[in-house]
């Protein structure tokens, strides 16, 4: 009788074992991170993607990379935060393409319990953990300091636009009008009520368009790659190229070589990467319930050819995407 009354203590060690397979069991599961961009296409995109992966690396997380095929599909994009929603994704990562349609799609979200990041384009909510991107405002009055050091006193300016809803590239045009009014007060905005659209077809129509109504135009302001391009190709075919101070926005390519040309005067450059990296990483941070920064400024540059050969721009334009997307 004594020897089963010692058979049937409690192990102490047991209730440790128990508690370390527990936490293994629930541990086991990788966290799935939803990276939703504006678009696939365009080496900004490629960047950020990398810089999710570096992160989903470093956190041992898994990244589920989606958009649109064009930047202006915001059914695609609603579509794929209402998908990952009911799969019961663990957190998503959005730049989201309208600064309202997505509101209702990432609010259902954090209803069901997954915290949201907005990275690169702001959102009209406050229902998301974080908002991981450039100040486009200050990034747009950069550029406008810089083309009004360069520019006549009464130069005649003009705008194109992007795409309307589009609140992170608003923000850059507004920046860029409200720079120019501080920087060049005497300055004539000329145009800037025009949409390019989200391709540099579209972008180089309506480019030529505006350079066909105006035969004297001393500065031009692009606010992303596509505008840029667009922009770029309408001053070569017009003949005009280089006599126009066009300022634009995001290292590609073909703009670093029209910068060598000096067909184009400069760049106002993001650091998409670390917008990724930091996108996930908020993500994942709001996840396990730790405490988020709000905002998070990803800084930006104007860069020239003066400025092209510093080792921290080329490490900002030409970062290793190999060696975190596997190409």
């Amino acid at each position: 009788m004594h020897y089963l009354c010692r058979e049937m203590k409690p192990n102490p060690i047991l209730p440790w074992l128990m508690a370390v397979v527990s936490v293994f069991a629930e541990g086991g599961k990788r966290p799935a991170v939803a990276v939703i961009p504006k678009g696939t296409t365009h080496e900004f995109w490629k960047t950020v993607h990398a810089g999710a992966m570096k992160a989903g690396r470093e956190e041992d997380a898994e990244i589920l990379w989606q958009g649109p095929s064009k930047e202006d599909d915001r059914k695609s994009q609603i579509e794929l935060v209402q998908n990952f929603t009911s799969r019961g994704i663990d957190a998503i990562v959005l730049a989201p393409l309208d600064e309202n349609a997505l509101v209702r799609p990432v609010e259902a979200a954090v209803k069901h319990g997954i915290p949201v990041v907005i990275i690169d384009s702001d959102l009209k909510s406050k229902d998301f953990a974080s908002f991981v991107a450039t100040d486009n405002y200050a990034a747009g009055k950069l550029a406008a300091k810089h083309m009004a050091d360069v520019l006549a006193p009464a130069a005649k300016v003009m705008v194109m636009r992007y795409l309307e809803g589009s609140a992170s590239n608003s923000n850059r045009e507004n920046g860029f009008l409200d720079g120019l009014k501080e920087y060049a007060p005497k300055a004539v905005v000329i145009s800037s009520n025009q949409y390019a659209g989200v391709t540099a077809e579209s972008a180089l129509k309506t480019a030529q368009n505006l350079l066909n109504k105006f035969a004297e135009v001393d500065g031009i302001f692009t606010p992303n790659a596509p505008t840029t391009f667009g922009m770029l190709r309408a001053l070569q075919i017009a003949g005009r190229s280089g006599k126009s101070k066009l300022v634009g926005f995001d290292a590609t390519a073909p703009l670093l070589d029209a910068m060598k040309t000096g067909e184009i005067m400069g760049l106002v450059v993001q650091d998409p990467f670390r917008m990724g990296y930091l996108g996930v990483k908020a993500a994942l941070a709001a996840k396990r319930g730790e405490k988020v920064t709000p905002r998070m400024d990803t800084g930006a540059r104007f860069i020239d050819w003066a400025s092209l050969s510093d080792s921290t721009v080329q490490e900002l334009i030409h970062p290793d995407l190999k060696k975190w997307l596997e190409e």
